[in-house]
């Protein structure tokens, strides 16, 4: 699942031994142009059947070609048929599905079908990339950089040389040229991508199926979640990109993936191609101290208290669900995610073993001194910033933005702005066709997307928060609400939020037409009692930022010079750098696990378990009508294996944030799956790749195309398929 990351890191991941080597083949997420010459051998060891240039290749078509990246970045899809349809998660379309719902036509609850081309959906400001081919350009982005530079000389240096290659590789916009740093800016590599823009949802589940289990089973197996959306990307007549248009057709493209029917068994061979986000497998002790006592503390505590504010306001009502569906699944992913990546840090000693490669790294640079005058200083810098960190600011600093993140209310001062003077006694006067416009953007930005009772209630939840935090870390807004309020006693939020809702300028529209249609100053406008909040959360924030703007530029050229010496310590070993939202390709098997003693997974699930999870009217385990039928009276179609029908499956691919969507493909190059998440025991796997326990969770293409057939009745879509 993607989500977002602050730190970017290289490195290999090495849980089990104290050395920088290679891993087992499970772990790594390698660039596609090395695959030849760095991993081919050992794929073909575990059964892949494709040549090298089947997988890569930019003079002919291969399977890279059907690789997909929604956005810049935030999820993966796959080409499946010859006419553009494409597969993704349920959870990466389901910002579009809630754009195209109403309580009317409620597709997130009852799931959307186009029985035609022509009842396909656009979705406004939606594009894929797909890649034409990437390059290593570090010696012309680095011509000019030497070693004595400042970081600010050096950076004007690099970007200079990344414009101008840009704009030579882009032909005229022809082309979408991405160049990114690996290894902290020790190597760059140049991206090539075609970009569309007319995106047209074809197919997508009841959240019932594609969402079965919801924040309950998010990160956790066994899982029983038809995790998958279809789209279909349009081109000009001619072929090439264009925004959408009704006289556009459907993609002629270069490859798409076979799918098999056939099924998986434990050992199979895996491959996942996609676009993982960010992971810091890199990071050292002293930032894994960090994470775990200051950083995802800061964000797992207010969302403590907000989450389950929304959640039960959108359970009582459909038009509440519709209003904060998406934006709620975001943040209750994060929060979930950051309370079992630190419980899986802490549980795997992940500090203590990061301490002891660090040790074998300090030894082989003091034992010369050319190599203790280069690196020598650099474990010893990063520890000094990460210890010198304000824990307090840094709280207050996470805080702010969890806050701002997830209250429209709080937030709209700042992203609604009305005109204001320049001079605080200054007037400004709109004519009434101004205030109209005004009026209209309102609606748009805020009277139409939220529910006023749901937001005093989170209004009241961010206030409490900062009791969390010494009194000198905490907006001015919490001791003026405090005074202001004291009568109210403990109830004292209670008391500001009411007045928040009963008198700003902001929760209502005629106040807001009023006040716009008088002339007005700036500090009558500072006067309103949310602005003064809005206003005091960005100071808070702005005096906060110091903390983590140090942590995170003080850090960059340490981590450099650490990242160098590794890599010249293991200078005969093939490493794969961090993710970074660029395409990756991941190979493993088939696979169970143990997570516990005396506890043995399956690597497979099937519908039986739907069945047996199943808590009718529960949101997260309600079962529909006639999936259930489907499953009781076992009519699964060709879908079913020897009479049971496949959910899901594990395998021990390397995958991350950005990976959902992504195709599991088999030895054959045919599609067997949809990654769609990663495994409770090992959420520290951002950081540490555990050989033993990481597992990516799929969901079963067999799974999937029962959902359109036999469920949905969409099965004219398997015609343009190529099914095996």
């Amino acid at each position: 699942r993607f989500m977002k990351k602050f730190l970017l890191a290289m490195m290999m991941a090495f849980v089990l031994s104290p050395s920088f080597a290679i891993n087992p083949p499970d772990e790594g997420m390698w660039l596609p142009m090395f695959i030849k010459g760095y991993n081919y051998s050992e794929m073909q060891r575990l059964g892949l059947k494709l040549t090298a240039e089947q997988l890569y290749d930019i003079n002919n078509s291969s399977l890279k070609d059907a690789i997909v990246q929604l956005g810049d970045g935030f999820c993966t899809g796959e080409i499946v048929s010859r006419d553009g349809l494409m597969f993704t998660n349920h959870h990466c379309g389901y910002s579009f599905i809630v754009d195209h719902s109403t309580t009317e036509h409620d597709y997130l609850k009852n799931g959307f079908w186009a029985m035609s081309r022509e009842e396909e959906l656009p979705n406004e400001g939606f594009h894929v990339n797909m890649l034409e081919y990437m390059q290593d350009v570090t010696a012309t982005v680095l011509a000019e950089v030497t070693a004595d530079m400042k970081e600010s000389q050096r950076r004007d240096h690099v970007t200079k040389a990344i414009n101008k290659l840009k704009e030579e590789h882009s032909k005229e916009g022809r082309y979408n040229v991405v160049i990114k740093p690996f290894y902290e800016g020790n190597e760059y590599y140049m991206f090539v991508y075609t970009t569309y823009k007319d995106i047209r949802l074809v197919g997508a589940p009841p959240s019932a199926v594609g969402k079965f289990g919801g924040d309950t089973d998010n990160w956790m197996w066994p899982r029983h979640t038809g995790d998958f959306t279809i789209f279909r990307i349009y081109t000009a007549p001619d072929g090439s990109p264009a925004e959408y248009s009704p006289e556009n057709i459907p993609l002629k493209p270069k490859h798409y993936l076979p799918i098999s029917t056939k099924g998986v068994k434990m050992g199979d061979f895996s491959m996942v191609w996609g676009y993982p986000g960010t992971t810091e497998r890199f990071m050292t002790s002293y930032e894994v101290a960090k994470t775990i006592n200051i950083d995802n503390p800061s964000l797992v505590e207010p969302f403590d208290q907000i989450i389950p504010i929304y959640r039960e306001e959108m359970n009582k009502s459909d038009r509440v669900r519709l209003l904060y569906a998406d934006d709620f699944a975001s943040w209750a992913n994060t929060w979930k995610n950051k309370q079992g990546e630190t419980n899986s840090l802490i549980a795997l000693r992940v500090k203590e073993k990061k301490e002891k490669q660090e040790e074998i790294l300090t030894n082989w640079i003091n034992a010369d001194e050319s190599r203790k005058e280069k690196y020598g200083d650099a474990l010893p810098k990063i520890k000094a910033i990460c210890e010198g960190i304000n824990a307090n600011e840094m709280k207050t600093f996470w805080y702010a933005n969890v806050v701002l993140m997830s209250s429209k209310t709080v937030m709209l001062p700042y992203s609604f702005r009305i005109p204001l003077p320049d001079i605080g006694e200054k007037k400004v006067s709109l004519t009434a066709e101004d205030v109209q416009q005004w009026l209209k953007e309102y609606d748009e930005s805020y009277g139409k997307i939220v529910d006023l009772p749901t937001e005093e209630k989170v209004l009241v939840a961010t206030l409490q928060i900062w009791n969390n935090v010494p009194e000198e870390n905490q907006p001015s807004i919490v001791k003026y609400a405090k005074e202001t309020y004291k009568k109210a006693g403990t109830r004292w939020a209670e008391a500001f939020a009411a007045d928040v809702m009963e008198k700003s300028i902001f929760t209502s529209r005629e106040r807001l037409e009023k006040f716009l249609s008088k002339s007005y100053t700036k500090k009558m406008y500072d006067e309103d009692l949310l602005v003064k909040y809005n206003s005091s959360l960005i100071q808070a924030l702005f005096m906060s930022q110091s903390t983590y703007r140090d942590a995170s530029t003080k850090i960059n050229l340490p981590r450099r010079s650490y990242l160098a010496a590794i890599r010249e310590m293991e200078q005969n070993k093939p490493m794969y750098p961090d993710a970074n939202s660029t395409m990756r390709v991941t190979y493993g098997q088939v696979l169970d696990y143990y997570p516990i003693d005396g506890v043995h997974y399956l690597h497979y699930t099937t519908a039986q378990g739907i069945l047996e999870k199943e808590i009718p009217n529960d949101p997260e385990f309600d079962v529909p009508a006639k999936l259930k039928t489907l499953i009781e009276t076992k009519d699964f179609g060709p879908y079913a294996e020897n009479g049971v029908l496949p959910v899901c499956f594990l395998s021990n691919n390397d995958i991350t944030g950005g990976n959902s969507g992504s195709p599991v493909i088999n030895a054959n190059g045919e599609l067997i799956g949809l990654a769609f998440d990663g495994n409770w025991e090992a959420l520290s796997s951002d950081i540490v790749f555990n050989t033993e326990l990481q597992r990516c969770i799929n969901v079963d293409v067999r799974y999937v195309l029962f959902i359109i057939d036999k469920y949905a009745g969409a099965g004219y879509l398997l015609k343009e398929m190529d099914l095996r």
